[in-house]
């Protein structure tokens, strides 16, 4: 899976290329709400979020691969609609099935976007 390239599209904000390194099944948290099951599911609650904001960037600061296993770690800068800016450290988990990701689970605090 070529990582750069998945985060270019979440930067992006586009919706359907991202969906496009996801199994029909795959699962995706994001923080603490609550699991979307699903490419439906997933592109609802992608879309939703990417509504909230202006636009957004991610820096990768390390990538891991382990047995079935991605792992990045970075920092993503958003903007919000008010133009204002705030970076926040951010910690992925991608299981893969094939070169799908089938599990895709996003450790970050995003409550500070929204204060």
């Amino acid at each position: 899976m070529d990582v750069k390239t998945l985060f270019a599209s979440i930067d992006a904000m586009d919706t359907e290329k991202f969906l496009g390194f996801l199994t029909d099944d795959a699962s995706f948290k994001f923080g603490n709400a609550d699991a979307a099951v699903g490419k439906e599911a997933i592109k609802k609650a992608v879309s939703d979020f990417f509504g909230l904001i202006k636009g957004l960037s991610h820096k990768i600061i390390n990538t891991w691969e382990v047995e079935d296993a991605v792992i990045c770690h970075g920092e993503v800068t958003y903007t919000k609609k008010d133009d204002s800016e705030i970076t926040l450290p951010f910690a992925n988990i991608f299981r893969m099935k094939g070169d799908k990701i089938s599990d895709y689970s996003v450790y970050i605090d995003i409550g500070p976007l929204f204060q």
